[in-house]
């Protein structure tokens, strides 16, 4: 099965580390992969010019995977991530990557899940149709090995059990 041309979407100041972790799995598509260097340019332009390229690569990708850190779901730019992901009618899935260790070696704690602000065109909760992966493990070490498990099958599975249009 060829990999999955996936969108990630997390909180960059505070997840960037974690989020690399997960992107640097192998498992999905090289081009769903950013440089570091790419997000540090993207998060110096303008809001409108955000968007565009939010857009522009979200047009190119069958899923987007939220990595849900401590304060994920309070970001802007995430929840406009998500909202273009329903209305593109995209796979969603969400993976919670606090128990993975940052740059220090320091977890933190769980955040709220971020689809339960997010409105379907019914006006139902997205987070009633979307899956959020945590892992039951607690040493960091044991948390990535679990996300790598299961990557592949829960983007397969956001792709099949998408939100209601």
């Amino acid at each position: 099965m060829a990999k999955r041309q996936v969108f990630f979407s997390f909180e960059y100041l505070k997840d960037a580390w974690r989020a690399s972790q997960v992107r640097n799995m192998g498992k999905v598509s090289d081009s769903s992969t950013f440089s570091d260097n790419d997000w540090e340019e993207v998060k110096e332009k303008s809001d409108r010019e955000i968007k565009a390229w939010i857009d522009s690569q979200m047009a190119k990708r069958s899923c987007i995977v939220v990595l849900i850190g401590e304060t994920t779901s309070s970001r802007k730019w995430v929840k406009y991530e998500i909202e273009k992901a329903y209305e593109l009618d995209k796979g969603i899935v969400g993976i919670y990557i606090h128990k993975l260790k940052n740059e220090n070696g320091n977890q933190t704690n769980k955040g709220p899940n971020p689809f339960y602000s997010v409105y379907t065109n019914d006006g139902e909760r997205l987070s009633r149709y979307v899956a959020c992966f945590d892992s039951d493990y607690q040493s960091s070490k044991f948390v990535y090995e679990d996300i790598s498990d299961n990557i592949e099958d829960l983007i397969e599975y956001a792709l099949n059990n998408k939100a209601p249009q």
